[in-house]
Parts: structure tokens; C-alpha cells; sequence
């Protein structure tokens, strides 16, 4: 059996997000928070995409860290701890 490969991590943003320099700009900061922060979290074999908001660009970048911290602890809760969650906000 092949050991999987390390944590990737794609990037993305559309058109609709602004020009390209705001798009870049975007993409540089989900870049920078995943080598600051996200990839500590990620978990080896794992493919992880990250797309840019409207916000991206404006939120403070510490945010925006915690931000992606939180959301790659959540991806990876086990399946009744989401339960647990989602039943609680109905």
C-alpha cells in the first residue's frame, strides 16, 4: 500500500470576485494563510480547495486565518459531532 500523498491545496476565484488584480490579491492571501496557519490542520491524501469571497480581500488577515483554521478543524468532525451541530441551529 502507497503512503498517501502530503495535504493540496488548490485556489480559486472568479471573475465576479473583481479584476485580476483583485483576484491575485485574493489568491495571495489564501496562499499565505495556509502556509502561516492551514496547513498544520490539513490532513496528508486529503485535496483541499479554497475559494475567494468578496471578503477575502478586505478581511483582516489574522481573521482570515482563523477563518481557514476553523473551517479545515470542521471538515474534519466526525459525522455525529455535525449532527449535533446542525440539530441544535433548527
Amino acid at each position: 500500500m502507497q503512503a498517501p500523498h502530503p495535504a493540496r491545496f488548490g485556489f480559486t476565484a472568479t471573475k465576479r470576485l473583481g479584476g485580476a488584480v483583485v483576484r491575485n490579491r485574493a489568491r495571495r492571501r489564501l496562499k499565505e494563510a495556509v502556509r502561516l496557519g492551514g496547513a498544520t490542520l490539513a490532513t496528508d491524501g486529503y485535496d483541499y480547495v479554497l475559494i475567494a469571497r468578496g471578503g477575502t480581500v478586505q478581511r483582516p488577515f489574522n481573521e482570515l486565518i482563523k477563518d481557514l483554521e476553523r473551517a479545515l478543524t470542521k471538515v474534519h468532525e466526525p459525522p455525529s459531532a455535525k449532527a449535533r451541530r446542525r440539530s441544535k441551529t433548527d
